[in-house]
């Protein structure tokens, strides 16, 4: 099958496209306003200027916002049948209020990239309105308040969105990872190169490290669709889900996962995509980007781009949502569709199989969850070659140490002296304790989360006094509760298993030997001494 036909029919790489006036682009965006771009419109509008989002060569305008958000649809551009071409999500440019009043339609506004103020575009406004966010965020991410898109929308995003046209100026740059970061125009040009321009190709979309499991049902992928399967490893490397491993250590897991294919089976690249985990739309929408990339199948799994469930329980999506909706595009989608089939270790004759394909009631497998091999990191305990390649889990060990190699901040309450007094006992308590870890103490001028979180990550102990509970709330919030440790100077009972201390009274006078004992034994409990 040869390569697809871009969305829309047409690669719309709008730096290619304006190459030969980009001189004189230049000269005019020193004239025009200019406008810095936030981390996830950094990331649209990349794919904006490479064609990533083809048929797009802008921001969506009030008329294909509206008509994405209700019908999945633009206005702008129409398929062969007449109606609007398939576009599932927003693509928009939200700013304040106070920038909104700054424009007008027909004026230009040069558009930076937020970390080095290089110019990416040039914006032709078109219209600038208020979107009915409420709508939004029930139409195309089904309303749920907790969805991470609605949470965005809620308190992130500005009130209005600019819509217009882009000339392209550059491509952001990227100091990571160049050769891997591939254009659609560079990927299309390497799948020539590698004589797959007739060939299959299957595309795997994760915001995960691979295991042993994910190259075998990528395997199968690229068998099922015929003699010539190819796959293509695309991962996401822009934003993803709050929580998820860096996309540092993901793409070292890349390249040495790379390596354990067949020889001219696969490539590698990467995908700057701020992901909405938009579950069906999402789907949708990551399949009709693999088009414009040159594949012409892809791969989605159960609860694909799915959030997984909000604080009640609730799945935000079922776990076929995504297949069902794009079963019912497929008349209208170029790129085909390959169900996710999950495998399963085999352990008595070491081989992984589907597992619609066996009687589990008679065969015995194996398989580590998530969240068991999240324990295992954390602890130090083995994680088998059948499950990973050592390769694979010594980087996974690098930035995922376990307890006894990790970090951790106490949050002493400073309202009292005795918060003080506390700090500087504690620094003499931990410090005798043998092991690669320095505590130190920082003062409440010094008390910046992101400070702090840099320095737990790498792997120091630190004590913060503070009398702001917003300030506490936030150390927690950056770190995560299982490396933050929280001490009131107010005499209230401990809760030794949340983490939670208290600076008890003997006779009116504080006991800093007995909070000392407690914290001390709870660190010893969760394997941090």
């Amino acid at each position: 099958m040869p390569i697809p036909t871009p969305h829309g029919g047409q690669l719309n790489d709008l730096i290619l496209r304006d190459a030969s006036i980009k001189s004189q682009l230049l000269k005019e965006a020193a004239n025009y306003p200019t406008l810095q771009v936030t981390d996830r419109q950094l990331c649209d509008l990349e794919l904006i200027l490479n064609g990533g989002f083809s048929p797009l060569t802008g921001f969506l305008n009030e008329d294909d916002y509206n008509s994405v958000v209700s019908d999945l649809r633009l206005t702008s551009v129409k398929n062969l049948n007449g109606k609007g071409l398939l576009w599932p999500i927003p693509i928009t440019l939200d700013v304040g209020a106070d920038t909104a009043k700054t424009y007008a339609p027909g004026s230009k506004i040069v558009l930076q990239d937020l970390r080095d103020e290089t110019p990416l575009a040039i914006l032709t406004v078109e219209s600038i309105y208020q979107p009915n966010k409420q709508l939004e965020a029930e139409k195309v991410f089904r309303g749920d308040p907790e969805h991470p898109a609605n949470r965005y929308l809620a308190e992130t995003a500005g009130d209005f969105y600019i819509g217009g046209s882009l000339q392209g100026l550059n491509y952001p740059k990227h100091y990571d990872y160049a050769e891997f970061r591939k254009t659609p125009t560079e990927l299309r040009k390497e799948f020539e190169t590698l004589n797959w321009a007739d060939q299959n190709i299957v595309a795997f979309q994760t915001r995960n490290p691979m295991h042993r499991a994910h190259r075998e049902l990528t395997i199968r992928a690229a068998n099922d669709i015929g003699e010539t399967g190819h796959i293509l490893i695309h991962p996401v490397v822009g934003l993803t889900k709050p929580g998820d491993i860096d996309h540092h250590t993901r793409v070292k897991v890349y390249q040495q996962i790379l390596k354990k294919f067949p020889q001219g089976l696969a490539t590698l690249s990467l995908l700057p995509l701020a992901m909405r985990m938009g579950g069906d739309r999402e789907a949708l929408w990551h399949a009709l980007i693999r088009t414009n990339y040159g594949v012409d199948h892809f791969i989605v799994g159960r609860d694909h781009a799915g959030p997984g469930k909000n604080s009640q329980g609730v799945d935000f999506y079922g776990p076929y949502d995504a297949q069902e909706l794009l079963a019912n595009y497929e008349e209208e989608l170029p790129i085909k569709i390959v169900p996710f089939r999950m495998v399963t270790y085999l352990p008595d004759e070491d081989r992984y199989a589907p597992i619609d394909t066996i009687d589990t009631s008679k065969v015995k497998t194996a398989n580590i969850s998530g969240t068991e091999l999240r324990d295992r990191l954390r602890t130090g305990d083995e994680i088998p070659e059948w499950f990973s390649y050592p390769e694979v889990v010594s980087i996974l060990r690098e930035t995922n140490p376990p307890r006894s190699k990790q970090g951790f901040a106490i949050v002493i309450d400073g309202s009292a002296k005795v918060g003080e007094y506390l700090s500087f006992a504690l620094q003499s308590s931990l410090n005798q304790f043998s092991g690669e870890r320095r505590i130190t103490k920082l003062s409440e001028s010094h008390a910046d989360p992101f400070i702090i979180n840099e320095l737990v990550k790498s792997g120091s102990g630190v004590l913060i006094p503070t009398t702001s509970d917003e300030t506490t709330a936030a150390i927690v919030d950056k770190i995560g509760s299982g490396n933050v440790l929280v001490v009131s100077a107010k005499d209230t009972p401990s809760n030794l298993e949340n983490g939670d201390f208290s600076i008890s009274k003997a006779n009116g006078v504080y006991n800093l030997e007995l909070v000392i004992k407690e914290i001390v034994a709870y660190l010893k409990q969760n394997g941090f001494y």
